[in-house]
């Protein structure tokens, strides 16, 4: 959270009264102007900006918390950032909260079972945050009704069985487009490196993946389970690259299709001329990958705004509602695809 820039030795930290002395208004106003109140005309609001801007003036958050009965915070309940997915989502709910004049706090889900979720809101609350994103993938810990009187909250991809607003990708629609991308190349099947069984993302890659194949008359071999790391995917290698017939292989993130990657390289398998690899997330490693790893990207910066936008309209408009958005991903083809030979 940023109370005001950082000073050069010596230099005095611009106030609001300065602010108003270059913009040619009063110190209301300015405070109407960060506070966004409407009672503000267009050209004195933008003249109060560019004063702000030429100072490089920058609200003290705290302050303004004090002042209105509002922290101006929101709070992201998670269980593991250290996972692309979960990561890169924390990394767009906090541009979009940062865009409308937010702080974001983080707490961790330390422990499952039944009532986690509705802990870790409290918690939140108790911390001042006036509503939660919840970034919580796993079936196991949030599969669960939760109590009435939480703050408002918004999930991303998670298993609430109440009416909350979800912001989710298509993990089926994803798994079909890889799925067919590899079969409309000339691969007789497509086998399967699945993710951890209790994660809803995974299970709906490999019911999608099930489907196209079912949908293409192709065979269904039963997927390999990962733990999403490249060492899963590295480790799996050793029962898919022994096969011949093996040709085509939709793992269900990109850190798996790396490890699967290093170990075909290990073995002489050429990636895509005998081995054709899609991922999924699009990660900013996957174009740096040898080859280029196709994939399906998920846009998490929008998500991260869809999320923060649905959890600021019930905050500030003292309402709930339980709208489902489901973005379509997009297929990103590389190098690492190709006609089998």
């Amino acid at each position: 959270m940023e109370d005001g820039p950082l000073q050069t030795p010596g230099r005095r930290v611009p106030t609001v009264t300065d602010v108003a002395r270059r913009a040619g208004v009063s110190a209301m106003t300015v405070s109407r102007v960060i506070n966004q109140q409407a009672r503000v005309a267009d050209d004195t609001r933008e003249r109060v900006l560019a004063a702000m801007r030429d100072l490089d003036f920058r609200p003290n958050l705290m302050a303004q918390g004090l002042a209105s009965g509002r922290s101006r915070t929101i709070g992201v309940l998670t269980e593991d950032t250290t996972l692309w997915g979960p990561s890169a989502a924390l990394h767009g709910i906090e541009i979009a909260a940062h865009d409308r004049g937010y702080a974001v706090t983080i707490t961790h889900l330390s422990e499952g079972g039944p009532n986690a979720v509705a802990r870790g809101a409290n918690l939140m609350r108790s911390r001042s945050s006036e509503g939660v994103v919840l970034v919580q993938p796993r079936m196991t810990a949030n599969a669960e009704a939760l109590p009435s009187g939480l703050p408002p909250m918004v999930a991303i991809h998670a298993g609430l069985q109440d009416n909350y607003p979800l912001i989710g990708v298509d993990q089926g629609l994803g798994a079909r487009k890889a799925t067919e991308h590899l079969l409309g190349l000339g691969h007789r099947t497509v086998h399967h490196l699945a993710g951890p069984t209790n994660w809803y993302e995974s299970v709906e890659r490999e019911a999608g993946w099930r489907q196209a194949l079912a949908d293409a008359g192709a065979e269904i071999v039963e997927p390999i389970h990962g733990d999403w790391s490249a060492a899963s995917g590295y480790q799996a290698a050793a029962e898919l690259l022994d096969r011949a017939e093996v040709t085509a292989v939709f793992c269900a993130n990109d850190e798996m299709a790396l490890g699967l990657l290093h170990a075909a390289h290990e073995r002489g398998r050429d990636c895509p001329r005998e081995l054709s690899i899609v991922g999924f997330d699009d990660n900013p490693m996957a174009e740096y990958f040898t080859p280029g790893l196709t994939t399906i990207r998920q846009d998490f910066n929008e998500i991260g705004r869809l999320s923060v936008e649905l959890l600021l309209d019930m905050i500030e408009s003292g309402t709930r509602n339980a709208e489902h958005i489901t973005l379509e991903p997009t297929l990103v083809v590389r190098e690492s695809t190709a006609p089998p030979h």
